[in-house]
Order: structure tokens, then sequence, then C-alpha cells
């Protein structure tokens, strides 16, 4: 769905201001008027469509407010980094110990970063207070500052150290009960390994029980607890020195996948040359501000987005848009931070900031993605609130019912302990949001936005596909192609009247939809003044000079204005026969001119759409303008199913309804014109989002350019996400399985337990980030 606007756009005043200012028209009925409509502004926004660049509905940044104001009034969000939250169950602690707080309205979580988003009114201080009792470490991020870590005691500092020797320390206590030697020598080193690394498992564990939740350091705790208890010293040393060994690997690990969608933001330079009145001076990219005149060297990456103001140069933005081959610009064209000048030294002026960029804005909708969960990932989370209480009490009951069945009281607590050390979730908990990170970053990296996991699950389960015509299979910049001129008797002429056709191109310069514009580009007669100017929705335009009537607009227009189409229906029928679209011209209630666009077809259309059948996609065209050339369109893309002169509610309705029969669609259009069908389609598509903050908050998917081959490449990388996802959780439960028959058929061993549960958590982690290598251009 669209953003909020301001209501002081053109829309929300276009009644008080229809002599005035240039109304929208609406040529064909894609074209959906607000001016007549009695919509509100931003119910008209969703209905019609403006080419791309300045249009009355194309608002300034600052009147446009981003996703960030679903915030309820009076409240905030503030971003915590809490370095401790190194397991996806540990949220659960922060949850359970922020219930209580009716100022908060939402949290949310991004394992990867170990960040807490809170969404609340008031002082933030009593929430840093209650998960300090946690014994944890909150620090507010703001404005995605770095983190600047506390100091550390001696105890942190030598971690690497400690693990070293907790292992020799585990090690020598194996030694010494192999050997017979003595026992108390085996329990020294045992509580020695323990020491070492198990005092923050412990400490972590206490507070998950004080707070009634179970997590893995209560339960390692537990475990080990009850091996010394049993007096099996070495187990339980090696068991603490594996779990501390395994949670740094698989943090490492973890840390791969954020690292990939950190090197983005890293892509543009710390540095850049500014062009000053004291001379050129290099300087922080973060106290660049806009307006700012920068210079590039040939090789330079941009660290802002901007407009050129001297030189020429061909660019690589193929880490914005995945397109690899280079764009040739010059003065007034923009150009984006993190792309490569690749030949002449440019001069231009900075549009953004470092918090603003193009880049700035990726990296921020990737990391929002994080938070937001994929159905899978919902419907774990819930699994693994259920699972871990559950296996905790059939632990309990194996330690307590075993004996009746003549199993000994020692083997029953050990078989116990053995249960609880792979009743934590963890490597169920992180299956999805790994392959969803990857799975965002391998996106972003070919100039792929998705808004969530939620879009990349639905992503893999789609059927149906559906396109708008005008800039979606088409350039989107309609060219004048010729008039043809009739006599008042309906006879075809030579050559329209000088005259009349400065009527037209009067009525059309009213009118910013782009078949107008094409229409005004053509002449250079001056401007006359139009009385009773008025545009009617899903028509065209109307006005009156000197008396007389006159109208410009679709077939409907002329005949909701009794103007007989009789005497030009052949010439009608066969221009539309050809796919172009018309506009015609009535004075004093009679057809005087036809006036033909042309659109071009996108080069790699038909290779697109042939690429969608091949992956068990069926395409639908859905547009606004006439079915001839909305059939000769789809004809040559090899579409079965095309739609013509719909507008923007029967788009609506057309998605419902294959909705309702079942079938997952997607829609694809700019991402403003098209929202209503955008936000009812299971995923919306918005092309040629680079630069536009408006389209990359409009849709779930934003393309950062117009090249349609991005559609099956996403859907490519969704397919195989789920896939990973499936294998992922099929891994961790399958291995805590194996062990549960494993005990019960008589062999167990904590140390080779803590060697299933966190390698359960490797092997799904290893697994997810097999998208960010995987080719799948085909």
């Amino acid at each position: 769905m669209v953003g909020r606007v301001n209501a002081e756009s053109c829309c929300a005043v276009a009644k008080e201001n229809r002599e005035d200012e240039r109304i929208i028209d609406c040529h064909d009925a894609q074209h959906h008027d607000c001016v007549a409509d009695s919509k509100e502004g931003a119910d008209c926004l969703d209905a019609h469509e403006h080419p791309k660049g300045e249009s009355c509905c194309t608002l300034p940044t600052q009147e446009y407010e981003p996703i960030e104001s679903a915030i309820p009034a009076g409240y905030r969000q503030d971003i915590l980094y809490v370095k401790e939250m190194d397991c996806p169950m540990e949220s659960k602690l922060i949850e359970r110990a922020l219930a209580s707080f009716s100022e908060i309205d939402s949290l949310n979580f991004n394992y990867l970063k170990r960040e807490v988003y809170i969404v609340h009114k008031g002082d933030l201080a009593p929430f840093l207070e209650k998960i300090r009792k946690l014994n944890m470490t909150p620090q507010r991020v703001t404005d995605g500052a770095e983190i600047v870590s506390e100091p550390e005691g001696i105890y942190a500092k030598s971690e690497r150290w400690r693990l070293i020797l907790s292992g020799i320390a585990a090690a020598t206590s194996e030694l010494f009960e192999f050997a017979g030697w003595s026992s108390w020598g085996s329990a020294l080193f045992a509580f020695l390994a323990i020491a070492l690394v198990g005092l923050s498992t412990y400490r972590k564990g206490w507070v998950a029980l004080k707070n009634r939740t179970l997590n893995i350091n209560a339960l390692m705790s537990v475990a080990v607890t009850g091996a010394l208890l049993l007096g099996i010293f070495p187990e339980a040393a090696m068991v603490i020195f594996l779990f501390t060994l395994s949670e740094k690997i698989e943090a490492h690990s973890l840390t791969k996948a954020q690292n990939a969608v950190e090197k983005l933001l890293k892509l543009a330079p710390d540095n850049a040359q500014v062009i000053t009145e004291k001379g050129i001076m290099e300087m922080p990219v973060e106290k660049i501000k806009m307006g700012d005149l920068l210079r590039i060297m040939p090789g330079g990456r941009l660290p802002l987005d901007g407009i050129i103001t001297r030189g020429s140069s061909s660019f690589d933005e193929s880490a914005i848009t995945g397109e690899s081959l280079p764009v040739d610009k010059s003065v007034d064209d923009t150009v984006y931070a993190g792309t490569i000048n690749q030949q002449g030294e440019i001069e231009y002026r900075a549009t953004s900031t470092a918090k603003d960029s193009t880049l700035a804005k990726i990296v921020k909708t990737i990391e929002s993605a994080q938070v937001k969960k994929a159905p899978v990932q919902r419907f774990i989370d819930r699994f693994a609130a259920i699972y871990t209480p559950v296996v905790f009490v059939v632990a309990l009951l194996i330690a307590l019912l075993s004996p009746l069945w003549g199993i000994s009281w020692f083997d029953a607590i050990y078989r116990a302990l053995v249960v609880l050390i792979i009743a934590c979730p963890c490597a169920l908990v992180i299956s999805t949001p790994v392959a969803i990170v990857s799975a965002l970053t391998q996106l972003a990296r070919h100039g792929i936005l998705v808004k969530g996991g939620e879009y990349i699950e639905k992503g893999a389960h789609l059927t149906h596909i559906a396109f708008d015509k005008t800039g979606t299979l088409t350039v989107g910049t309609p060219t004048f192609s010729r008039v043809i001129a009739f006599s008042e008797s309906g006879k075809e002429s030579d050559q329209l009247e000088e005259s009349l056709e400065q009527l037209a191109v009067s009525l059309a310069a009213r009118s910013d939809h782009p078949i107008s514009q094409a229409i005004v580009a053509h002449t250079s007669y001056p401007i006359v003044e139009i009385d009773h100017f008025m545009a009617l929705p899903g028509e065209g335009v109307k006005g009156v000079w000197h008396g007389e009537s006159l109208l410009l607009g679709n077939r409907k227009m002329m005949l909701h204005h009794q103007v007989s189409l009789e005497p030009i229906m052949a010439q009608l029928e066969a221009i539309e026969g050809q796919g172009s679209s018309l506009t015609l011209f009535a004075y004093r209630g009679k057809v005087r001119a036809l006036f033909i666009v042309e659109d071009r077809m996108k080069a790699n259309g038909s290779e697109v759409l042939a690429t969608l059948k091949t992956l068990d996609m069926t395409p639908i065209l859905l547009s606004g303008d006439h079915q001839g050339a909305v059939s000769h369109v789809a004809a040559q893309v090899g579409i079965d199913q095309a739609y013509g002169a719909l507008l923007p509610e029967e788009k609506l309705a057309k998605l419902t309804h294959y909705q309702q029969n079942g079938q997952a669609i997607a829609m694809i259009g700019d991402g403003i014109n098209d929202a209503p069908a955008l936000a009812q389609a299971d995923v919306g598509f918005a092309m040629g989002a680079m630069g536009s903050d408006i389209s990359i908050e409009t849709a779930n998917v934003a393309l950062m350019d117009d090249d349609l081959a991005k559609i099956p490449y996403f859907i490519r990388v969704s397919r195989r996400t789920v896939t990973l996802i499936k294998q992922n959780i099929a891994v961790a439960l399958g291995i805590k399985a194996l062990f549960f028959i494993a005990i019960f058929i008589g062999y167990e061993s904590m140390w080779a337990a803590v060697f299933a549960d966190v390698g359960a958590s490797l092997l799904v982690i290893m697994n997810s980030l097999r998208i960010l290598r995987e080719n799948f251009d085909h």
C-alpha cells in the first residue's frame, strides 16, 4: 500500500485550483481522474497514473512519511543493541521482562544484529534497567551509528585463552579418568575447565530460570550441574567446553550472513573531494550537506546521490541495479551513491546525505525486512515455545519413571540430562532467519529490494503474475506517431486544420497524462485559453472555446457525449488492431481527428515471459488501454489472458477473482498508479524504483530498474530459499529425533548430545549461506 501523503498535494486541492492548475485527465480508462471524483486525496493517488518524473502526485520528500509513520501517535521507535542476545530464545527473556510495561506498543528482534526494535512512549531508561537485570548490556543505537562497546573486564578480554585452557583442563580430566589415576585430580581439572568458561553460561541460565524461561544456557547449566552431582566430572567438563566452543563457531557463522548486508553500505567511500571557495577539500561523507559540489575522478566510487553539473562519463551501477553494463551519463543526469565512475572526471551536486542516499535506503530496507518474520518463522517460534517445556517435562519423567523398568537411578538421571541438552530448539529457530537474510542480500545485490521474508515465502508459491502494460511491458515513454484528420461529414481528409489542431493541443497541454504530453510535444502552437475546462474520470478532458464544445479522450467519452463513431469506425478498428494508443478529438459534436501514439516494447519482454512459463507461472495482462492495443501487446510477448479498458478498481477486482479461485498472484506496476492492485496482490512489484522514495515504499518488492528479467530471478531465489528452509527444519528436528531414539535404545552421551545440538545449528547456518554463493540467472 502507499504511504501517507501530505494533504496539500494537487489532488487534495484540485477542485479549488481547477482553473489555474494543470489537471490530470484520463484518455484511457486506466487514468482515473481525481478532480471530478469525490474521493480523498490518498484514494485519488491510488487511482491514477503519470509518467516517470515530476507530476502533481510526485510529492516532495519532506511531505512523504515512510513506513515508520505506522508508529502510533505519541510513540517513538528506539533500537537497542544487546550483545548477550546470542540465541533467538533469549529474546523471550526480554519479551517477558518488558511485558508489564503499558508504555510499550511493540517489540521486534533482529537476531543476526542482536538488536531490539522497541516502539514506546515516555522514558527509555526503565526498559534499559529491566534488561540490565537480565545480566544484559543494552545500548541505544541512533541513526545507524556504530556500537561503541563499553570497557570489558579481564574475564571477558581473556576469552580466547580461557577457552584454550578450558579445553586442556577438560582433556586432562578425561585422561585422569581413563588412566584410573586419582579421582580427585579428575574432579579438580573438571572444575577448573568449568570455572574458565562456564561462569557466563551459569549466569545466563540462572537469569533465565528466575524469569521462568528455558533457554540453552538454563538447560546446559542444569545438565552440567547434574553431571557433577552424579560424579561424572570429565563429561561435565567436556560438555561445557564443547558447548562454549560451538557457541563461538556458531556466532562467527551468523556474522557472515550479517557481513554480507553490511558490505552493501561499505560500497560508498568514507571520504569525498568537496569543491569549496577555498579549493578542493577532502571531507568525511557524514559531514557533506545536500547541495555541496563534489568531484569524482575516473575509477572513483560516488559517496552520495546527485546531479552532474560538469563532465560526462559511464557509470557502473551494478551494485544498485544489478545491471552489468555501464550507463552513459552527462550534465543534468542523476547519479547514485555506491556506483563507479568509469571514465571521465565529473563534478556533481549532492542531492542526498549519507543517511538518505539510495544506497542507504537499500540497506535500511534490508535491515527492516530482517525484523519482519515470514509465516513459517512465526510458526516455528510458536512451536519452539511449546517444544522446550514439553521436552523438559519428558526429561523429568525419564528421570523419575525409568527405575520402574529396572533402570538404575544413575542411568535414569543421566539419560534425562542428555535429553535436556538436546531440548533447546536453537537450530530450529534460526533455520528461517539466516536463510531469509541470505536471500534478501542475494536479491539486493541484483537490484531487487524485498520488504520482508513473508514476500520471499509467498514468492515461492506464486502461480500467476499480472502485468500492467505501460512502463512495464512497454518502455513507458509514448511518442507521437501521426494524426488522421476528418471532415465534418466523417470523411478522412489530408490534413487537420491548424486552428483545430491548436485547440486539441491546448486541451492536451492542461494534462499530465503521457499521451497528452506526447501530443503537445510534436507541435509548436501557442496555447489558447480554454473555458470550462474539466477532466472526466476514465474518459478524457473537455472544454469550451468561443461557445463551441471541445472533447479530447477515448471512445467512452465520445459515446457519453453522443458523438457518433460510425463514420470513422473502420479507421478506429484498423488502428486499434495495430496496437497503437489513440486519442479522439471532437469539435461541435463531430470527431475531427485521431491522434496516434506509439509505445515501444521492452527488448526482453518475450524472453522473460517465456522464462516465467518454464517456471510454471501463468502471465496475465491488465491494462487501462483499449482492448485492441492490449491484445496486440499480449500477442507480441506471448500472454494468453489479456484484459483492456480496466479502471484501477477493475484491476483490483480481477486480482481478487484469481485469489478467490485459490491462485497466488503477483502484480507488477510502476508502484504508484497501480497501488490498489499492488496492495491486493500476494506480492506486489514496483518497477524502476531507483531514487524514488514512494516507489520503494509502495510495493512489497521494488525492482531498482526496469529490467523484467529480475522477476524470474526473484522467483528462483524465493523457491530455493523455501526449499533450504524446509531442509533446515528437517535437519534440526531429524537430529533431535535420532538422539531421542538413541536414548530409548540405551545409547546416550552428554558430549555427543552437545555436538548434535550445536552441530545442527551450524549445519542449518551453512546450508542457508549457500544462497549467497549460488547462481540464479538460469
